[in-house]
């Protein structure tokens, strides 16, 4: 059973620098979460507000996308390097998809 644990020696200064990298990792990610609930609170006002749905509708999409972004970038660890080609694609597919959604609801309004 001893023989499981790996025990990796670093030196202060490597000890410091992994250590002020996960900080500043975790306050981007508490910065996101807090800007999420945040998001979700003045959805759950303009519902409870009783506005219009022509007005609430759109809003409450642009919050779910703000949101999705938010969760993908942070979350999902899209910030890190390496991941760059994937992010692109992705955002890239989000794109086509809003797009054509777009080009849907256009076709069928006019």
């Amino acid at each position: 059973m001893a023989h499981d644990t790996h025990d990796i020696h670093r030196s202060r200064a490597e000890y410091e620098f992994v250590k002020r990298k996960r900080a500043t990792e975790m306050r981007g990610q508490l910065t996101s979460f807090a800007m999420m609930i945040f998001l979700t609170l003045i959805a759950f006002t303009l519902v409870a507000a009783e506005f219009s749905p022509y007005f609430i509708v759109p809003i409450l999409l642009l919050l779910a996308a703000i949101q999705v972004v938010l969760q993908l970038y942070h979350f999902m660890h899209m910030s890190n390097k390496g991941h760059g080609m994937m992010a692109f694609f992705m955002f890239s597919g989000m794109f086509v998809a809003f797009l054509t959604v777009l080009a849907m609801v256009t076709i069928v309004w006019w």
